[in-house]
């Protein structure tokens, strides 16, 4: 068995090696065989948090797909999964996934009611679509963007909202934001509130060592 390459794409726009690389490092440790190679997109110090700034970034994303080589399948490490549908028909026949419906695909194995924990009012497309009366939907206190995450407060108050969306009768949490993955929070989810907890950087991964097997390689 050969490595199979990931092209994957972050939104969120840094020059912190450790940052930009946290994704693929998740994903490298998690699972053997995969390789990952990392770009942000340009000029989203912020990522991704609004429908605004979403349609500013799928042009973005399309373009960075395309300045990777030799890869075996595109990630758009975000849970809104933007651009996933635009690369899909601008380089046809590289399979290309995100953040979002891989944790939805993963999440409804649990329970048919999910709890969807993000840092907007609203879900990500993905789970709009996929979770349509299944979904109680939950944002911690003063968490706006990725960077409220890495606070202590933010991270206290994704902690307490999970224990919220259990008490509302969420059987498990997908995560709806891949920063959330990135500061490791989930396993503290788990054993704050003892439900499954879907990590969105996790869920990519999986889905790439399932496309690394399905192609033999």
């Amino acid at each position: 068995m050969g490595m199979f390459k990931v092209g994957l794409i972050r939104v969120l726009t840094t020059e912190d090696q450790d940052v930009l690389q946290a994704h693929g490092k998740v994903i490298m440790e998690n699972f053997p065989g995969i390789d990952v190679e990392t770009k942000c997109i340009p000029d989203q110090y912020e990522g991704i948090h609004n429908d605004e700034l979403c349609e500013l970034a799928i042009p973005k994303i399309v373009e960075t797909a395309k300045t990777f080589t030799d890869v075996d399948m595109f990630i758009v490490s975000c849970a809104d999964d933007p651009g996933v549908e635009e690369i899909r028909a601008a380089i046809p026949g590289i399979p290309v996934t995100g953040g979002g419906e891989t944790t939805v695909a993963l999440a409804l194995k649990y329970g048919d009611k999910v709890g969807v924990l993000g840092i907007t009012d609203y879900a990500p497309k993905a789970y709009e679509r996929m979770l349509a009366g299944k979904m109680i939907l939950g944002k911690p206190d003063g968490v706006d963007s990725t960077l409220d995450l890495m606070t202590p407060e933010g991270r206290e108050n994704t902690i307490k909202k999970g224990i919220e969306l259990k008490e509302q009768g969420a059987q498990v949490i997908a995560l709806a934001c891949t920063g959330l993955g990135t500061i490791g929070v989930a396993k503290e989810l788990e054993e704050a509130t003892g439900l499954p907890v879907i990590d969105p950087v996790i869920a990519e991964g999986m889905f790439a060592y399932f496309e690394k097997i399905r192609r033999g390689v």
